[in-house]
């Protein structure tokens, strides 16, 4: 796998011993922006009173601005119920589900009050109303989620981490969190477990014993000073046989009797929430993992979405599919189709159809060029590919180059939504945890997509269809082509 470089601005800096105490910031960098909580009530008020309002209006309703305040109240206070204004929640999460769910039960709470008031606007007009405060809502969560994204790629709005464990397992955790910044921790201090040097340059605020302590307050004192002196917000245990069962106890009881928050990092990565549960056991906590969803409701679904879109799409663009063809004919000889044989679900080879976009001899070429791939992996990938054409310089940049796909999707060799689809030549050389990636259908677009396409390494690439492959679902298919449209007019990493 990749080497894993540690940004500066996601891990606190210092050598490996205790005097690498940071300082308190000036500015508390854990804080969210101060704006979330206010426009977040802002929009949800104006998107259900601003509507409600001129379409009752409209209807000859007789208390059109109280029927308004009413719908903005019951909307905002739903949301309020629901915890979305609490800071731990605003702008983590851009998803549609939780806004229709809250937006469902909005419904039926008017519904009932439509019914004790004797209320006469007709119900699709009252429906209808209410409509926007979801659109709304959906539109600001999304916004927020980006502005706290960029905000945590420059290493603000993020929580001050100590982590706790064993060296090894210390170091790995660190290096998962500080090979990405799509999260909101940043590490200033590890407490180690035992003996054992640390290379990640992440400050050792204090270091435990290798075995428990006789009093509860041995490893109590140690944590809570190293707490205070690095400003830490939350405590991130690695539990091993060392720091485990009662000794961990012990540290709980000592952070939460200070209001002090702890978590603890259960070794698992790349597994969606939705996929974990937690139970109970003998009083033991036990922490359950749903397998893949491969049967059922939603594959079918899958299916018939695939299919129908599929279908759907190339009525709707037969007229722009042959403008193209007529397009690669006339800008370069030879045909205006390319086939290649790929592999797809269970390692079974198809035939996948594009647009040509290179000289017809491009795959003789190919060997000659092997020195230029720009690829860490076993794709190959050039920005100034020489074989590309005029044309087809065009249709890679806004990927109508992969229209023809429809085809595939429609005769089941391929899924509108799957990871990328590879060459035999690369199945060849993959190893058991690539191989893991022909387990569903290849697709025409996916998270390798919409997260940079060619300018991603080949061990990201290959992290995104795993995660893909994990913690599919239906509705994770479509948000990817919701965002697969951002990102084909974005273009970046499209060569």
């Amino acid at each position: 796998m990749r080497h894993v470089h540690f940004p500066a601005q996601r891990v606190a800096s210092g050598a490996d011993g205790t005097d690498g105490a940071a300082t308190a910031p000036a500015r508390r960098i854990g804080d969210k922006a101060r704006w979330y909580l206010p426009a977040a009530v802002a929009a949800d008020l104006a998107g259900a009173a601003l509507p409600v309002g001129l379409v009752f209006e409209a209807a000859g309703q007789a208390r059109p601005a109280y029927c308004a305040l009413a719908a903005a109240l019951a909307w905002t206070g739903v949301q309020a119920l629901r915890r979305r204004y609490a800071s731990r929640a605003l702008g983590e999460s851009r998803g549609v589900l939780p806004v229709v769910h809250d937006w469902l039960i909005l419904i039926g709470l008017l519904a009932v009050a439509r019914v004790l008031t004797d209320e006469s606007t007709p119900r699709l007009a009252a429906v209808g109303a209410l409509l926007p405060a979801l659109l709304v809502t959906v539109a600001h969560h999304k916004l927020t989620y980006r502005h706290l994204a960029a905000a945590r790629r420059e290493a603000q709005a993020v929580s001050r981490v100590l982590v706790i464990g064993e060296p090894d397992a210390a170091e790995h955790l660190i290096a998962h969190l500080a090979a990405r910044t799509d999260h909101p921790y940043v590490v200033v201090g590890v407490v180690p477990v035992g003996a054992g040097s640390l290379t990640s340059g992440v400050p050792v605020a204090a270091r435990l014993a290798a075995t428990m302590p006789e009093t509860v307050t041995g490893d109590a004192n140690p944590v809570l000073g190293a707490v205070r002196s690095h400003h830490a917000d939350l405590v991130l245990v690695a539990p091993g046989a060392r720091i485990a069962g009662e000794r961990l106890r012990r540290v709980a009881w000592a952070l939460h009797d200070e209001g002090l928050e702890l978590a603890v990092f259960p070794g698992l990565v790349e597994i969606s929430v939705k996929r974990l549960e937690t139970l109970s056991a003998g009083g033991i906590a036990v922490l359950r993992v749903a397998p893949p969803v491969r049967a059922g409701v939603q594959p079918l679904l899958k299916s018939v979405l695939d299919r129908v879109g599929a279908a759907l799409g190339i009525l709707a663009l037969s007229p722009f599919l042959l403008a193209v063809v007529l397009a690669i004919r006339v800008g370069s000889r030879g045909p205006a189709f390319y086939s290649q044989r790929r592999i797809g679900r269970d390692g079974v080879p198809f035939v996948m159809w594009k647009f040509r976009t290179m000289v017809v001899d491009a795959d003789r070429l190919k060997a000659e060029l092997a020195g230029a791939n720009e690829n860490d992996g076993l794709m190959f990938k050039m920005r100034r590919d020489p074989r590309v054409t005029r044309v087809g310089r065009l249709l890679r940049r806004t990927s109508m180059d992969e229209l023809p796909q429809l085809f595939n999707v429609l005769t089941g060799s391929m899924s509108l939504v799957g990871p990328r689809p590879p060459l035999p030549e690369e199945v060849a050389e993959y190893d058991e945890v690539e191989l893991r990636r022909l387990s569903v259908r290849p697709g025409m677009t996916g998270l390798w997509q919409i997260s940079g396409r060619s300018d991603l390494s080949w061990d990201e690439t290959i992290q995104l269809d795993l995660q893909y492959v994990d913690n599919w679902s239906f509705t994770s298919d479509v948000d990817v082509m919701g965002r697969t449209l951002r990102a084909v007019v974005d273009g970046r990493g499209a060569y």
